[in-house]
């Protein structure tokens, strides 16, 4: 180590949009507290060399699935993929693929156990490949709730009618935002193995992400188009420059068909100029460590929406202190920062997938 890079980074509770927290709660306390369902962006064609197995588990994580179905298929771990990585602590529904060239599926039945079910298996042409999600389905149970109701319902129409700032959740960070620092120290030379030099690396690069958002929050135009702006699409990943900021900009992005993008930071000129660019590099000054590491891993830039909006966003309590929340979000958004611009929960100690 070259003992060049001493400082530690500590996550920051980030601005929120609508006030802060006004409630206290609990999150996933048990599985069952937090249930998601991945929707994929395509049906199974229902032939191919590619065995397609719908998963429901709890407390397993993502890739322990994806090992013990490459074990069980006799294949090799990159024979087997699935579309994102779900959350550990949580009842999850998702979708895996395995290759079988030529082979007949195993039954599959034998794997299940009291933490894994078998929901059903198709066949489909090619693999399973990341991000092919059209979004996912969450149910979050908040225990232990307490707050004004009135206030809390406010917030929740808020976000239900102009959405809420798109921040990584704390599961990108790691356990006490261990993955940041460890980013820190494999830019400062450590040894890292391979297969975790990507998650260190999505850590530092979604600190970035979030420190920019936090800004804008800060300034007022989170939700709102400045003069250099980039503007993303609503769930696609096309982006433009708006080199006008009229009144049909303006209206598009009140109607939510496109939204202020940040930076995704990586090697590249940025495509934001004028008011956008300066504050991008002002986050980028104050983070040139981090920044400086990406570069050096041949990281790409690219950009992501500053607002999410929610589908279908509905709320019950069962009791006094149990809030239930139903909603559906894009895929690569976090329900945890929904919940964090509502509840006031001990983020660092929430489980990392």
């Amino acid at each position: 180590m070259t003992n060049l890079i001493q400082q530690t980074i500590n996550i920051p509770r980030w601005a929120a949009a609508y006030g802060g927290p006004q409630s206290l709660g609990k999150i996933k306390t048990k599985p069952v507290d937090f249930i998601v369902e991945e929707q994929l962006t395509f049906r199974p064609e229902g032939a191919g060399e590619h065995a397609f197995i719908q998963i429901e588990k709890s407390g397993e994580n993502t890739e322990y699935v994806a090992r013990l179905l490459a074990r069980f298929a006799g294949v090799r771990q990159r024979d087997v993929s699935f579309a994102g990585l779900k959350d550990r602590h949580a009842i999850t529904t998702q979708w895996f693929s395995v290759w079988l060239p030529g082979k007949e599926d195993p039954d599959w039945t034998q794997l299940e156990s009291e933490t894994i079910k078998i929901i059903q298996v198709d066949r489909h042409a090619r693999k399973l490949k990341r991000g092919v999600l059209s979004g996912n389905v969450f149910q979050v149970l908040i225990r232990e709730w307490e707050g004004n109701k009135a206030k809390l319902e406010k917030q929740l129409l808020q976000i239900k009618n102009y959405g809420f700032p798109n921040y990584f959740g704390m599961q990108r960070f790691g356990r006490l935002g261990q993955n940041i620092n460890k980013a820190l120290a494999m830019f400062d030379g450590a040894k890292i193995k391979r297969e975790q030099r990507s998650i260190y690396l999505s850590a530092a690069r979604s600190y970035l992400f979030n420190q920019l958002l936090a800004k804008r929050i800060e300034e007022g135009c989170w939700d709102k188009a400045i003069t250099g702006d980039v503007l993303i699409f609503d769930q696609s990943n096309s982006y433009f420059k708006a080199e006008h900021l009229d009144e049909s900009i303006i209206e598009r992005i009140k109607q939510g068909e496109i939204h202020p993008a940040g930076m995704m930071f990586g090697k590249g000129q940025s495509e934001a100029s004028g008011e956008a660019l300066k504050l991008e590099a002002s986050i980028v000054n104050k983070n040139q460590i981090l920044a400086d590491g990406l570069i050096k891993y041949n990281l790409s830039s690219d950009r992501r929406a500053l607002r999410v909006l929610v589908n279908d966003l509905r709320w019950e309590f069962l009791n006094d202190s149990n809030l239930l929340l139903k909603f559906t979000l894009p895929a690569g958004c976090y329900a945890t920062s929904l919940v964090r611009e509502l509840i006031d929960v001990d983020t660092a100690k929430l489980n990392p997938i």
